[in-house]
């Protein structure tokens, strides 16, 4: 078997998502390359959640509608989904809570026969599924202990007794002989990203779906030498990381965008002070609190023009993990390089999926700042032919190191002379042509998909793994901008040169990437959006593309 997506279905609270996480490691022993998609309401206990586990010989980043297997641990995961299964798909259920046509195993009547905790479950239904798919008792009880921390031997006893309750295997998962990928989400991507281009600290008000990054870098924060803080609000966040990297220290924060609302203030403080500092801004639906555990693009015009005032700012947009874990790089860099503040500007579908990961650590080395040579007077916003001030921290003896909100001199004096005002803003707008120069030397626009086709699907972000195996599919070309400030325009042109039939696919409602693009001439022909707080999947989008074609 060459692919493979199986749903798991439960309450919160019935250890759905672990569930997943191990099958995943468990598939990934045999080569197979991963995606993990987890759906989940804003609920503690109760509600409906599931996670869908795509594994497939080929590198994949989406996932698909249709499912060849579902696990279901109440009757909502049958009901809400039956639909979903393939033709000669089946279903694996909890025989005393749901009823289904398929294969039941009593999964509650196993954990109390060995007294274990009624979350024990989860481990109940990955034993029938491992019989069900035809994976040696030895595998599963591997990934098992390598996965599960707590009560190991218990649970190790109830998935062995459901597994040995499944009579025969229905399926066959077969050793694909392709190396083992490590898997990893999104947001741990974007950590890792940063910690190798040289992160110092990490300031974050938790804030889903950004908060794995902030859990994630505090719990291995001694092996990745990186200080995690948690102050007591979003305005409290922006402003200590502008107070760190003005000490020196290589910052970034994370948020979604209500948080990001609260910091705008102190992104301006960034932009006229010339304190380097990268943002991670995950988004979620809104306004207001919107939903916050569902996904959705629809603060790319507001990120790209947030600040009061004009200043040079950078905006990354990566669509799957090892973009992710480039870009965040990259940010780093370049926020300290250019002394401004850098976006990476992810979703809930990118920051809380799973990729199997396959990148090169050593692209991403830490870049040092223009430092001052110590020669002459120093003054800390000194006007340059590319609008680059070299960087002095305090504690340097000979020199004087301002930081400032107002207007000021070279000096970082403050005032309100016209010609000082003039001279300065021209300085610090100069960054900009200055940092567009050095983006030619980075990859800004990708092409996938045939080339020659006259019919593009423009993407940013995470629907770019969907829109590339439809655009396979139907012979299509794809174009996705990784850097959308500045938008770069000449490479944008040049990959849409040869078009006839421009189609943009956002999730979001009011296709914010088109009207960024027609602001610069260029014309879309046709929007597939979608808005509802659910990505793109696969096939869903395929019909969609059909649809516009015809």
């Amino acid at each position: 078997m060459e692919e493979l997506s199986i749903l798991i279905g439960g309450k919160a609270g019935d250890g759905i998502r672990q569930a997943g996480q191990t099958l995943a490691r468990l598939l990934n022993r045999f080569g197979y390359r991963i995606f993990f998609y987890d759906d989940y309401p804003s609920l503690i206990r109760g509600g409906h959640n599931f996670s869908i586990i795509r594994a497939s010989k080929k590198k994949i980043i989406a996932h698909k509608e249709k499912v060849d297997l579902i696990v279901a641990l109440n009757q909502d995961a049958v009901e809400k989904h039956k639909h979903r299964l393939n033709s000669n798909g089946m279903i694996l259920y909890d025989s005393k809570k749901v009823e289904a046509q398929g294969v039941g195993v009593d999964f509650m009547g196993l954990v109390k026969e060995s007294e274990g905790a009624p979350i024990m479950r989860n481990t109940a239904a990955l034993g029938a599924l491992a019989k069900v798919l035809n994976i040696e008792w030895e595998m599963l009880e591997r990934v098992i202990k390598d996965t599960i921390e707590k009560a190991v031997d218990l649970n190790l006893k109830i998935a062995q007794s459901a597994y040995n309750q499944v009579e025969k295997a229905c399926l066959s998962v077969h050793n694909l002989n392709q190396k083992m990928l490590p898997l990893v989400s999104g947001n741990e991507a974007i950590a890792l990203g940063a910690v190798q281009a040289g992160l110092n600290m990490y300031i974050a008000y938790p804030m889903t779906p950004a908060s794995a990054i902030l859990h994630y870098l505090a719990e291995h924060e001694d092996d990745l030498g990186v200080v995690t803080i948690h102050p007591e609000s979003e305005i409290g966040v922006a402003l200590m990381a502008l107070g760190a990297a003005y000490a020196g220290a290589k910052t970034m924060v994370g948020t979604s965008g209500g948080g990001f609302a609260l910091m705008t203030e102190a992104l301006s403080l960034s932009g006229q002070g010339e304190f380097p500092i990268v943002f991670v801004v995950s988004q979620r639906p809104g306004p207001g609190t919107g939903v916050p555990t569902y996904t959705m693009q629809g603060d790319l015009s507001f990120v790209i023009h947030s600040g009061h005032g004009e200043f040079a700012k950078l905006v990354l947009a990566p669509g799957d993990a090892e973009e992710a874990f480039y870009l965040t790089g990259l940010a780093m860099n370049l926020a300290w390089k250019f002394q401004i503040p850098c976006f990476v500007l992810s979703d809930k579908h990118l920051s809380e999926s799973i990729f199997s990961l396959d990148i090169d650590p050593d692209k991403i080395k830490p870049e040092a700042p223009i430092l001052w040579d110590g020669q002459g007077e120093y003054k800390r916003y000194l006007d340059t032919q590319n609008g680059i001030s070299p960087l002095a921290f305090p504690g340097n003896p000979e020199a004087m190191v301002k930081g400032t909100s107002y207007e000021h001199d070279e000096y970082g004096i403050t005032t309100e002379e016209s010609e000082q005002i003039i001279r300065m803003q021209q300085k610090r707008l100069r960054k900009k042509k200055t940092m567009e120069d050095e983006l030619v030397r980075y990859e800004q626009v990708k092409v996938y998909g045939d080339p020659e086709s006259k019919t593009v699907l423009l993407c940013w972000g995470s629907t770019k793994g969907a829109c590339i195996e439809a655009a396979e599919e139907l012979g299509l070309k794809v174009v996705q901008p990784l850097v959308l400030e500045p938008l770069p325009i000449e490479p944008l042109k040049k990959a849409l040169s040869h078009a006839d039939k421009i189609i943009d696919i956002e999730v979001n409602a009011t296709g914010q990437l088109a009207k960024l693009l027609s602001a610069h001439g260029i014309c879309i022909d046709d929007m597939i959006l979608r808005f509802d707080g659910r990505p793109f999947t696969v096939d869903s989008l395929l019909e969609k593309v059909k649809e516009v074609l015809s």
